[in-house]
């Protein structure tokens, strides 16, 4: 592995944001930090909401939502008639769940990178329904030839109903090929959702080049949107068969608008959504995903030697834009869901410093995120001050 050198800062960037400039805030991936100028967005719209609350939810509002998803959905490469708004992945993955109308025998496969939250809903809707779920197994150096390979083994025609995998996973931060995926997944006759919880805004893929059935991403983590802002988007022959979980006067409209209306709730996350896209675009797409994955790749590196990983054994996402990286832990430390959250607790409380700790595999993984507000120097202090907390056990 070649040397890793931090990249330039983007300049003014961190001051696009309202973060607490005494902590380190390493960890975007999870809950994402909004630009102020978006905050200001979503705050006019608020203000507009409360200024007459009849007039907002009456008064056009299902056009202003259309308008914002089409928007969105260019960004994404996604077909808008095909594209729902929803508060977040995991919210997309329970309608898709939903409205499979999964029965006694049917099966729901997985793989063992799948995020906790994913798998609860999957769970909750077997037990509904009598299906069974089963994760395949897929080794965190498996090449992408490999993965091909347990994917055509691991399918079963005529009993996996739906076969969920992440574009890029959340324990492990690991890229998979998706669309690859999407089309063994075809030629088997298995319907195919992607988690694609951290896709938008980090990586370049369009969503029609996947090819997946059901498609699902994040736009308040690495797209600049306020949180709740998220897409569910379906291939053409599932869009009449998707039910909303809450159903209400946009039913009859069929989809995407009877997943989209939900009466009285804060539409002013999606509405202010566009806004967090231009920051990025202003930025400049192409400089920040670069900037975020060599950070990313820097910190990993840093974080390693301080542990005494050696550069061989730490994980490589499988793909260059990735910007997010896995530190293994010492073997014993963070081993389980418990554990590896009581951490992370001890890292932001001792440390100032905010990252993500999973359990996974039988060992505990530091996982680091790269965002135009970091800096390099906030990776060699947690490298330095990370040892003798870890030490303390």
């Amino acid at each position: 592995m070649s040397v890793v050198q931090p990249p330039e800062p983007i300049p003014g960037a961190r001051l696009l944001f309202s973060l607490d400039p005494a902590v380190s805030h390493l960890n975007h991936g999870s809950f994402g930090a909004v630009p102020i100028g978006v905050q200001r967005a979503q705050q006019r719209l608020r203000d507009e909401m409360e200024a007459n609350p009849l007039r907002f939810f009456t008064a056009g509002l299902v056009d202003r939502i259309t308008h914002t998803r089409r928007h969105l959905a260019a960004f994404l490469g996604a077909d808008p008639d095909g594209t729902a708004l929803v508060p977040n992945a995991t919210t997309g993955v329970a309608v898709v769940l939903q409205s499979l109308a999964l029965k006694p025998g049917d099966e729901v496969l997985t793989t063992d990178h799948g995020y906790g939250a994913v798998a609860l809903s999957i769970a909750r809707e077997c037990r509904r329904s009598g299906a069974v779920t089963r994760a395949l197994r897929v080794p965190l150096e498996a090449t992408d030839e490999e993965i091909l390979q347990i994917v055509r083994t691991g399918l079963r025609p005529g009993r996996t109903r739906l076969f969920v995998v992440d574009q890029l996973t959340s324990p492990t931060a690991r890229l998979l090929p998706v669309a690859a995926i999407a089309g063994v997944a075809r030629e088997n006759g298995v319907p195919i959702l992607v988690d694609a919880a951290h896709a938008p805004g980090m990586l370049p893929a369009t969503v029609q080049g996947i090819g997946a059935d059901f498609w699902v991403g994040n736009l308040h983590k690495w797209a600049y949107a306020p949180r709740g802002t998220a897409v569910l988007v379906v291939a053409p022959p599932w869009r009449d068969r998707i039910e909303p979980l809450v159903v209400s006067w946009e039913q009859e409209s069929g989809f995407p608008s009877r997943v989209e209306w939900q009466a009285t709730m804060d539409y002013t996350p999606w509405l202010a959504a566009p806004v967090g896209v231009f920051t990025l675009r202003s930025l400049g797409l192409d400089r920040v995903r670069g900037h975020n994955a060599a950070l990313a790749a820097y910190g990993q590196r840093v974080l390693g030697d301080a542990l005494g990983v050696r550069p061989a054994d730490l994980p490589d996402p499988g793909g260059p834009g990735v910007a997010m990286r896995i530190v293994p832990l010492p073997p014993g430390i963070a081993t389980t869901l418990d554990a590896a959250r009581d951490l992370r607790a001890r890292i932001a409380e001792r440390l100032a410093v905010e990252v993500a700790v999973n359990a996974w595999d039988g060992r505990g993984w530091l996982r680091v995120c790269g965002q135009v507000y970091n800096s390099a120097p906030e990776y060699e202090r947690l490298a330095v001050s990370l040892p003798p907390l870890l030490a303390q056990r």
